[in-house]
Protein backbone atom coordinates (compact mmCIF):
# COMPACT_ATOMS: atom_id res chain seq x y z
CA UNK A 1 0.00 0.00 0.00
CA UNK A 2 1.41 3.40 -0.93
CA UNK A 3 2.75 5.48 1.91
CA UNK A 4 1.08 8.68 0.71
CA UNK A 5 -2.37 7.07 1.05
CA UNK A 6 -1.62 6.12 4.66
CA UNK A 7 -0.41 9.63 5.45
CA UNK A 8 -3.49 11.14 3.79
CA UNK A 9 -5.73 8.79 5.79
CA UNK A 10 -4.03 9.80 9.04
CA UNK A 11 -4.31 13.52 8.31
CA UNK A 12 -7.94 13.13 7.27
CA UNK A 13 -8.69 11.27 10.51
CA UNK A 14 -7.16 14.10 12.56
CA UNK A 15 -9.12 16.79 10.70
CA UNK A 16 -12.34 14.77 10.95
CA UNK A 17 -11.88 14.28 14.69
CA UNK A 18 -11.25 18.00 15.13
CA UNK A 19 -14.42 18.99 13.27
CA UNK A 20 -16.46 16.54 15.33
CA UNK A 21 -15.05 17.97 18.57
CA UNK A 22 -15.95 21.50 17.44
CA UNK A 23 -19.57 20.39 17.00
CA UNK A 24 -19.99 19.13 20.57
CA UNK A 25 -21.79 21.55 22.82
CA UNK A 26 -23.72 21.12 26.04
CA UNK A 27 -25.11 17.62 25.52
CA UNK A 28 -25.26 15.28 28.47
CA UNK A 29 -28.11 13.48 30.16
CA UNK A 30 -30.32 16.57 30.32
CA UNK A 31 -31.77 15.83 26.89
CA UNK A 32 -33.06 12.46 28.08
CA UNK A 33 -35.17 14.08 30.78
CA UNK A 34 -36.50 16.95 28.67
CA UNK A 35 -34.08 19.72 29.44
CA UNK A 36 -34.84 22.94 27.55
CA UNK A 37 -31.68 22.69 25.43
CA UNK A 38 -32.87 19.44 23.91
CA UNK A 39 -35.52 21.18 21.80
CA UNK A 40 -34.90 20.79 18.08
CA UNK A 41 -33.62 23.86 16.34
CA UNK A 42 -32.18 24.36 12.90
CA UNK A 43 -28.45 24.73 12.41
CA UNK A 44 -27.29 28.12 11.22
CA UNK A 45 -24.01 29.74 10.29
CA UNK A 46 -20.93 28.01 11.63
CA UNK A 47 -22.85 24.96 12.90
CA UNK A 48 -24.24 24.28 9.43
CA UNK A 49 -20.82 24.76 7.83
CA UNK A 50 -19.21 22.36 10.32
CA UNK A 51 -21.93 19.78 9.69
CA UNK A 52 -21.46 19.97 5.92
CA UNK A 53 -17.67 19.83 6.29
CA UNK A 54 -17.98 16.76 8.53
CA UNK A 55 -20.17 14.99 5.97
CA UNK A 56 -17.67 15.72 3.19
CA UNK A 57 -14.76 14.54 5.34
CA UNK A 58 -16.54 11.29 6.24
CA UNK A 59 -17.21 10.55 2.57
CA UNK A 60 -13.56 11.26 1.73
CA UNK A 61 -12.38 9.12 4.66
CA UNK A 62 -14.46 6.13 3.55
CA UNK A 63 -13.40 6.53 -0.08
CA UNK A 64 -9.75 6.65 0.94
CA UNK A 65 -10.20 3.58 3.15
CA UNK A 66 -11.65 1.68 0.20
CA UNK A 67 -8.74 2.78 -2.00
CA UNK A 68 -6.25 1.59 0.61
CA UNK A 69 -8.05 -1.73 1.01
CA UNK A 70 -8.14 -2.35 -2.75
CA UNK A 71 -4.55 -1.32 -3.44
CA UNK A 72 -2.10 -4.14 -4.07
CA UNK A 73 0.27 -4.93 -1.24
Amino acid sequence: MPTYLCIAQLLLAIVLTTTIFFQLHGGGFGGIFGQADSVYRSRRGLEKTLLNLTIILVIAFVALAVLIARSPT
